[in-house]
């Protein structure tokens, strides 16, 4: 273990004093008659000086905050109509969306930004990811989203991009209840023919009735720990007496093998939310509770290099969320609970020429559950008027599971004879068919207390002084096995249909038999990540209108990913464990100048880290579903520790408008990149020497009333807001330079084999833009806003350097919606109506790669324009 001090003192003090020269010499400059203290008359001896106030015209958030900070609130969610926390953090400057679910920060990417709900660490259901994924998150449980964009020493050291904080909805001043309901339609996908399977009949509700449960049979021979193949289950007999065959036997067949053609429903959603409050000795006691569900498909139509695929998604969300608080006096408790569960029903068939030429298909099915619960416990304690405690314990499981992910590959006949022009599948080579189960198992248990001093320096100017400690305990469990059926000789009828070749039938110790694909190397992992921290900060004006927030962390982590051999065999190797055991002491700093009523400028500059997530440590190779892609990990990964520096002009104009504009530098020593290894589907992750990302961001909101008076325009106010983020980034390669990924050598090789220098960080755009147009006209119960979003291209997949092949880009381009909000009375009741409109230019998904100066798409798909509409009332 040794300790890193990461010093920013001389940059901070020459900070502080460049702020403090130039508030001085503002403050002899600019100030009018109007701010002159009056003066004492001659000879007065109780003459009272004036003391010059500014800021009243920044929001109070604006005011109470010594960061760079973006916040979204419940008004923000309900304009765009976002139904998730990710797709609505789109909506900020500087923020971009991968994936559907990551948000990248400045071009940086999911691994440095840290994701907190009310405050507090949250576990990832994804495997490569230890970031919980945002679109997790429904708007309809939020009631604040921020985005701190600076760093600061009560949140946890990791942070590279910024730090997203989710609030869930507050407790109710008011009691309410809210029944809502919605519908969609998709250009692409809703009635349109597409591939899909039975699965179960319980589907549709996000919920198995059993059919893809783990076979007793096979739970039973996986206990055992070992490979089950005929040579750890030799034929003893046939039937129920060869113990091989009942576990084929087992195998859910055609309800979850056999393709079908369907025409996807419309999208389908419910909700609901209530609270009440209650007086309760001598305190109030309040409930919300909150619940939606979503039933949604999405079709993809599209080419990968020459072949040609179709896919389907059936995807259905359950949320649920329960809070308790209760407040008497000068002390505060909250209790929230919360149950998220996403599954995705997929099936998937795609076709073109293999390496030798044979024109081939390859059908998929499988079901992919994400699960998140979560208790919290938090209380505010004001001890004195100047003295409050505030404490949160939070206990959260995610889990995501896959059973039965399923594919078979099937090759064209195209001999001169009767079967000429049909599929078939030839079971006696390894690899033709797959039937795979993995668990992933992710619990964070969290405890963090921080006690916050008010205080006065006298004139007018005040101070606050800050400490905390917290204690994070997270734990990974992760594991995949995958069986194939290999027949035995080469009269198994290749040409018969899927759920006919697999039938109880051909599963037999002499025609087709069950195969484990595993060999002596680890099949899963555990990753455990402990972190103790320590902070102190203080906030205070240190001359009339320059404040300065600096603090000290002390942050000691240890992680750890252990190799998991679950079978017991005479070969296991001997691999140790690996461990980052690393301790730092992180400064931050921020100077803000209130240089007039509604202005003031902002400089910042910290120190953080950012760690390797457990999949990138973890040498089990694992494959997305999607892109076909196989990831192993680098279990010689190090921590990539940053510098940040930050600068931001504010100017808040009106109430609810502002303009502001900021500049960043990073430095990033040894980020952690991906690479291929040989193809593009195979992944690994390496420590890059370093990295630089700097750039610019503008953001604006003006409120106007309409210049058109009379009729339809009379009662509007108007509204126009806009940012733009430039953002430059490159990876350092010198001659020297070396990275490391073998742990079977441990030998470095030259990092400009695998990383050119000069190129952009993978996931990073350098241009992003996001503007919205709209009215809202409260005489008429009605808004209307228009959303326009742009994303530059970016590196989706670093081409390999040993082959030579290029970068695979991806160009997300200009998407454009459209939300409109009614209400209206009828049936003597409220109601709101909303109108939803995506993607109205038919913006498609675009990945590729420039070889000869000509693009060759990896991914390429229109994605369609879905409308939908909803109406809700309150009680």
């Amino acid at each position: 273990m040794k300790l890193h001090t990461l010093s920013l003192g001389a940059l901070l003090m020459a900070t502080t004093s460049l702020a403090a020269v130039n508030a001085a010499v503002a403050q002899d400059q600019t100030q009018t008659a109007a701010d002159q203290p009056a003066e004492a008359a001659t000879g007065d001896s109780n003459a009272v000086t004036e003391v010059v106030v500014r800021g009243k015209n920044l929001p109070k958030t604006m005011r109470r905050t010594a960061e760079v900070t973006s916040i979204l609130t419940t008004e923000d969610l309900k304009r765009t109509g976002d139904d998730n926390a990710a797709t609505a953090l789109t909506r900020v400057a500087g923020l971009s969306l991968v994936e559907g679910k990551f948000i990248y920060v400045r071009g940086l990417g999911e691994r440095y930004s840290s994701a907190l709900l009310n405050g507090a660490p949250l576990p990832s259901p994804e495997p490569l990811q230890r970031v919980v994924p945002l679109d997790l998150f429904p708007a309809s449980l939020l009631g604040r989203v921020s985005v701190q964009k600076t760093y600061s020493a009560e949140y946890p050291g990791e942070f590279g991009g910024g730090v997203v904080d989710l609030q869930t909805v507050a407790l109710p001043r008011d009691n309410f209840l809210s029944l809502g309901i919605g519908t969609g339609y998709n250009s692409e996908t809703t009635g349109k023919k597409t591939v899909t399977y039975f699965g179960s009949a319980t589907d549709w509700l996000g919920y198995d009735d059993g059919a893809r449960s783990l076979p007793d049979p096979l739970r039973n021979a996986l206990a055992k720990g070992k490979l089950v193949n005929p040579n750890t289950y030799p034929a003893t007999g046939t039937g129920a007496t060869n113990e091989l065959q009942k576990i084929g036997h087992s195998f859910t067949n055609a309800d979850l093998n056999l393709l079908q053609i369907g025409r996807p429903t419309p999208n389908f959603s419910l909700n609901g939310s209530a609270g009440q409050t209650y007086d309760v000795l001598g305190g109030k006691f309040g409930v919300v509770a909150v619940a939606d569900f979503s039933n949604n498909w999405s079709v993809k139509n599209g080419i990968h290099y020459e072949d040609d695929y179709t896919n389907s998604a059936n995807n259905v969300s359950l949320n649920s969320l329960l809070s308790l608080g209760y407040t008497r006096g000068a002390h505060t408790l909250k209790w929230t609970g919360m149950y998220i569960r996403k599954t995705t029903k997929f099936a998937a068939t795609r076709d073109g020429f293999n390496s030798n030429g044979f024109f081939y298909r390859k059908d998929r099915t499988g079901w992919y559950q994400r699960e998140l619960g979560l208790s919290q416990l938090t209380g505010t304690h004001a001890l004195t008027p100047k003295l409050v405690l505030d404490w949160t314990a939070s206990y959260a499981v995610t889990v995501r599971d896959t059973p039965y992910d399923k594919f078979i590959n099937y090759q064209l006949d195209t001999s001169n004879t009767a079967t000429k022009g049909l599929y078939f599948t030839d079971l006696r080579n390894g690899g033709s068919n797959e039937t795979a189960f993995s668990n992933l198992k992710d619990v964070a248990k969290y405890l963090g207390a921080n006690l916050t001093w008010d205080y006065s320096l006298g004139e007018g100017r005040d101070g606050k002084l800050m400490a905390g400690v917290s204690v994070l305990d997270n734990q990974r469990d992760y594991q995949r096995r995958a069986f194939e059926f290999k027949s035995v000789n080469d009269s198994l009828a290749k040409y018969t249909r899927v759920d006919y070749l697999f039938s109880d039938y051909n599963i037999r110790p002499d025609f087709l038999q069950l195969w484990e694909t595993g060999s002596d190397s680890p099949q899963a992992y555990k990753g455990g990540l402990f972190v103790s921290s320590y902070y102190v900060k203080t906030d205070l004006e240190v001359i009339p209108l320059v404040r300065v927030a600096a603090g000290l962390r002390y942050e000691s982590g240890k992680e750890r990913n252990d190799l998991r051999y679950l079978y017991q065999t005479n070969t296991k190797p001997e691999r140790a464990a690996t461990q980052i055991k690393e301790t730092y002491l992180l400064p931050s700093g921020t100077v803000t100048w209130n240089f007039k009523d509604d202005m003031q400028l902002r400089f910042g500059a910290s120190k953080t880290i950012g760690r390797p997530q457990f999949r990138e440590l973890a040498e089990p190779t694992f494959r997305e579903a999607d892109s076909d892609r196989s990831y192993t990990g680098n279990p010689l990964l190090k921590d990539t520790e940053i510098t940040n520096l930050d600068a931001r002009y504010e100017w808040y104009y009106g109430a609810g408008e502002y303009l502001t504009a900021g500049l960043f530098h990073k430095t990033l020593d040894k980020p952690v990149e991906t690479i291929s290894t040989g193809t593009q589907l195979q992944q690994t992750f390496v420590n890059a020497p370093e990295a630089n990302i700097q750039g610019f961001e503008v953001d604006y909101k003006g409120l106007f009333e309409s210049p058109i008076k009379g009729g339809f325009f009379e009662s509007k106010q108007w509204l126009v807001q806009a940012n733009y983020t430039f953002t430059d980034s490159s990876v350092k390669v010198k001659a020297g330079d070396k990275i490391a990924f073998s742990r079977t050598t441990f030998q470095p090789v030259e990092a400009s084999l695998y990383i050119k220098d000069g190129s952009k960080l993978q996931g990073q755009s350098d241009h992003l833009a996001n503007v919205q147009f709209g009215w809202e006209d409260s005489e008429a119960k009605s808004q209307a806003t228009l959303l326009l979003t742009y994303v530059s291209e970016r590196i989706s997949v670093r081409g390999s350097g040993i082959v030579g092949d290029p970068d695979i880009m991806q160009e997300p381009g200009t998407q454009v919606d459209f939300v409109w909000r009614k209400g209206f009375d009828a049936f003597g009741r409220g109601l709101n109506f909303q109108l939803e409109a995506r993607n109205l230019m038919g913006t498609e998904y675009k990945e590729y790669q420039t070889i000869n100066d000509k693009r060759v798409y990896v991914d390429r798909y229109d994605p369609g324009t879905s409308v939908s509409v909803s109406l809700s009332t309150q009680f």
